[in-house]
């Protein structure tokens, strides 16, 4: 029998995510037992203190046991945590030691989350793409350089370590998981009994961007507050470069360096982001929302808005804003 622990760091964590995917499992266990086979995990909350409080005490979860108890686990899960990741981190050095430790002895391991930077702080996933909640991707550049960061993708898989993206998307791993250690029935079985769509593979509709601005380059924040105020005009990055007076390449390596972007990106993602909310917000076509965000190619502003968000401008429209499609 494999063994699954579920892991309940120290601190304010997310106790939906650790509930959830205790439910999924136990409920796959009991799915597979029910088909005539033997149960395929043994299903541990383990941490490293007695007890742990969520919402200021309104609830508290008491692991089965301590890491230090369990030698050898096939597969880790790890929860979403608070937004004070530096604190998370600090105060669960142990957890991320063991958890670094059972990985080297065999172990699989998922991060829910924001709980990739409990991950990431072990270095398991230097070098490798990773996913979490898109409004703490600046956070984790800067704590995290040496890795891929992936924030549209919604699951990320390599060499025994997943990632996946922000909230309630992890019931969508947790699918994802059953299907690998399990069975594709099995998956189904789990998803329409608690209701999840199969086979999400992207979090970039969901995406809200803000502008990556937690870097101390002057100049590139400049350029930031210029794309973001100038929406409607075309801004070439040579046009950008000249009235910053910095030489091309420099500019751009000084740009992708500050923000994790190229200042094409940049300014597609700023374009899109205020597309998006006119979609949401306004009874505007797109032809009336793409000229004030500076396109005037109906074909070249679907591509990038696809591209961004995963959807076609009107698809888009049609989710969130039902009253405009009326």
């Amino acid at each position: 029998m494999k063994h699954l622990t579920i892991i309940v760091p120290d601190g304010e964590n997310n106790l939906s995510s650790i509930v959830g995917a205790y439910k999924i499992f136990t409920r796959a266990n009991e799915y597979w037992k029910n088909a005539g086979r033997k149960q395929l995990f043994t299903i541990q909350l383990a941490g490293i203190s007695k007890k742990v409080d969520f919402y200021d005490g309104l609830f508290s979860v008491k692991p089965h046991t301590h890491i230090s108890a369990i030698a050898k686990t096939n597969l880790i899960i790890i929860p979403s945590l608070n937004h004070n990741y530096q604190k998370a981190v600090k105060g669960n050095k142990a957890l991320i030691d063991w958890i670094a430790e059972q990985y080297k002895n065999g172990a699989e391991v998922a991060s829910i989350c924001t709980g990739a930077f409990l991950l990431a702080s072990s270095g398991l996933l230097d070098g490798k793409t990773c996913s979490t909640h898109f409004s703490a991707a600046e956070n984790f550049r800067t704590m995290f350089p040496k890795v891929n960061l992936q924030t549209d993708q919604l699951i990320t898989d390599e060499n025994g370590i997943y990632t996946n993206g922000g909230a309630y998307s992890f019931l969508n791993l947790m699918i994802y998981l059953i299907e690998k250690y399990f069975d594709r029935q099995t998956a189904i079985f789990c998803s329409k009994v608690f209701q999840i769509e199969m086979d999400r593979n992207s979090q970039a509709a969901f995406t809200i961007f803000t502008g990556q601005k937690l870097h101390s380059d002057d100049m590139v924040k400049q350029v930031q507050t210029y794309i973001e105020t100038n929406l409607h005009e075309k801004i070439s990055v040579e046009h950008l470069s000249s009235k910053f007076s910095v030489g091309r390449r420099n500019f751009d390596r000084r740009f992708i360096k500050a923000t994790g972007n190229t200042p094409l990106e940049y300014s597609q993602r700023v374009k899109i982001e205020s597309a998006k909310k006119a979609f949401e917000t306004s009874r505007k076509t797109v032809n009336e929302v793409m000229y004030e965000v500076g396109y005037s190619d109906v074909k070249a502003f679907r591509e990038v808005f696809r591209k961004i968000t995963g959807m076609s401008p009107l698809a888009y429209k049609g989710r969130y804003n039902k009253e405009a499609v009326v």
